[in-house]
């Protein structure tokens, strides 16, 4: 039985991890809450309390990648705290918190990485772009500058073998922008294309990816690289939304046709071809 680590089991990490010990594996995880202990722990999964910051980590993290081959991190940038320059201090802190981790990583039986990071290190654009895992990166926003930055400082380690994951806009059974946006007047980008991708297909492409380490089934060389992962459905935000609050009987959004539009197509040709990966809500 293959073990693996997940740090980080928050709304898409528990149910991952729930999914991985149904295939076999037996399964670490972190949370940095004390009453998620038990809830890790009843679904089977090893459960430890690790939290990172920019200065030190705390909890017992060799434990924690201990025996492991693999290693999932999933944990978003946040921006903890206050200071004179907020964008400064996320960097810093989601930067330092990987690169405080590193050392543990190295000295572990860890021989491959997943970072699930995001299509926002693509930025957007005022024209029209389809854009595949070869496009020039250019972050607008500060999570994505330092996701940026993760995923240089993962990949061009030797100790390991790192994949990118970058997913689009999450969502699932419990979690949509609509009931956000339902109501809402002189909404952007009414033309610009959605990019999202839906829990179930989340788990459901790591998995492919990890069962790819599995002895007889597929020889494919999937670490050390990166891959989109984005549902093959683009309409307009303001044809999606709009439909979405009709299915739901929600109030109609209202878009401000006037605004220039910006916005990109993340294609994710690549899970498919690549990992053989067919999308289970290709339509979301």
């Amino acid at each position: 039985m293959k073990q693996i680590s997940i740090l980080g089991c928050g709304w898409l990490g528990l149910p991952l991890a729930k999914g991985l010990i149904e295939k076999g594996f037996s399964v670490k995880g972190s949370t940095t809450s004390t009453d998620k202990l038990s809830i890790l722990e009843n679904a089977g999964i090893q459960p430890y309390l690790i939290a990172l910051s920019e200065d030190k980590t705390e909890g017992d993290l060799n434990g924690f990648l201990e025996n492991s081959e693999i290693l999932i991190i999933d944990i978003p940038p946040k921006l903890r705290g206050s200071g004179a320059d907020p964008s400064t201090a996320l960097r810093k802190t989601f930067v330092e918190k990987i690169k405080n981790i590193i050392p543990f990583i190295e000295k572990s039986a860890i021989e491959k990485v997943l970072f699930v990071s995001s299509t926002s290190v693509y930025g957007d654009t005022s024209t029209a772009l389809s854009v595949t895992e070869d496009s020039t990166l250019n972050p607008e926003t500060e999570s994505g500058k330092q996701l940026v930055q993760v995923e240089q400082l993962l990949q061009s380690n030797s100790n390991f073998k790192t994949t990118i994951l970058r997913f689009g806009g999450l969502i699932g059974d419990d979690r949509h922008p609509i009931p956000f946006l339902a109501g809402k007047r002189n909404l952007e980008n009414p033309k610009a294309p959605i990019n999202l991708i839906h829990q179930v297909d989340c788990i459901g492409i790591i998995l492919e990816i990890i069962c790819h380490t599995v002895p007889k089934l597929r020889e494919l060389e999937v670490w050390g690289e990166t891959f989109n992962a984005v549902a093959p459905f683009h309409p307009s935000r303001e044809e999606y939304y709009t439909q979405k609050a009709i299915d739901l009987g929600l109030e109609l959004p209202q878009f401000n046709l006037e605004s220039p539009t910006f916005g990109k197509t993340i294609l994710s040709a690549k899970v498919e071809t690549v990992l053989g990966y067919s999308f289970l809500k290709p339509n979301l």
